[in-house]
């Protein structure tokens, strides 16, 4: 049985505590590191070791991990990158797809994912090249020849279902599976409100101009740090002319039709993103006017 209710966004639903006002004091940091109910969560890049269905938890905290948060038991969990293939490795989007684990434990998997992989890029200063100090328990690095600080990016991507009367716009990349048509998607740019950047996204790829858009929901998307934000558009015209660099096909969807991809009983086969996606919540909004 899933853990989350149908519907319910992947890597949503974080319980940890981040302790913003301690882990700047590197003592405090390095006592939870030492402390014996500290637990280790180990990744190697998407995967990460399932045990008996449950999250398997190293008891050695290695000097170069980072600190995530208290979780609900006061027990101070952090993360590191494994240098190997896990054993019993699963990667974190079938298990968000399958609600194999508590939501609580996705969104502590999204958190750690998406810091790690910004560790491993950022070891060095981009103003003077100089190595980089690891700070605040992992939330900053320091360099300590130009004293510039670095923090984790999170890169904000507006995603939307657009609308005009019952029917709603989808789209289709090529890379996707057979039949699966999604919410218009694309990274905002600098100066841009969200909703400048979702106008400009769908008359990009469609030709569809958007006037009035309300916002619906939002969810981490840790590949690798992506912040998604699910909007709902009223389209003002309806001839659609697609950039085939940015999408393979978009078209219109009944109302009808819309549902039978949600329920997966389309005719032909045809689909939309799992629940545990934005893309779906935001086409079910949709539908529900």
């Amino acid at each position: 049985m899933p853990f989350f209710p149908d519907h319910a966004l992947g890597f949503c639903g974080g319980s940890l505590d981040r302790a913003a006002v301690f882990r700047g004091d590197a003592d405090w940091v390095a006592k939870k590191r030492a402390e014996p109910t500290a637990k280790l969560l180990r990744l190697n890049g998407d995967k990460v070791r399932i045990e008996a269905g449950a999250l398997h938890y190293e008891t050695t905290i290695d000097a170069e991990a980072i600190f995530l948060g208290i979780d609900p038991d006061g027990h101070a969990v952090f993360a590191g990158e494994a240098v190997e293939p896990l054993d019993n490795a699963q990667d974190l989007r079938s298990l968000a797809t399958e609600a194999k684990l508590p939501a609580s434990d996705l969104a502590m998997l999204a958190q750690a994912r998406s810091l790690l992989h910004w560790h491993q890029r950022r070891r060095y200063c981009s103003h003077c090249a100089h190595e980089l100090q690891v700070k605040d328990g992992g939330y900053r690095r320091h360099c300590p020849n130009c004293t510039s600080d670095h923090f984790p990016r999170t890169d904000p991507v507006v995603i939307i279902v657009v609308r005009s009367g019952d029917d709603v716009l989808l789209g289709r990349q090529s890379s996707w599976p057979e039949g699966r048509y999604s919410a218009l998607a694309g990274f905002m740019e600098p100066g841009e409100t969200i909703e400048e950047a979702a106008r400009r996204e769908v008359f990009e790829e469609t030709g569809i101009r958007v006037d009035a858009i309300r916002y619906v929901a939002s969810q981490p998307w840790p590949y690798p740090s992506s912040l998604m934000i699910g909007l709902i558009g009223e389209a003002l015209n309806r001839d659609i002319v697609i950039d085939e660099k940015e999408i393979e096909q978009a078209r219109w969807f009944s109302k009808v039709e819309a549902q039978t991809m949600l329920n997966g009983r389309h005719p032909d086969a045809l689909s939309v993103p799992p629940p545990m996606a934005i893309a779906h919540k935001i086409l079910m909004d949709a539908l529900l006017k």
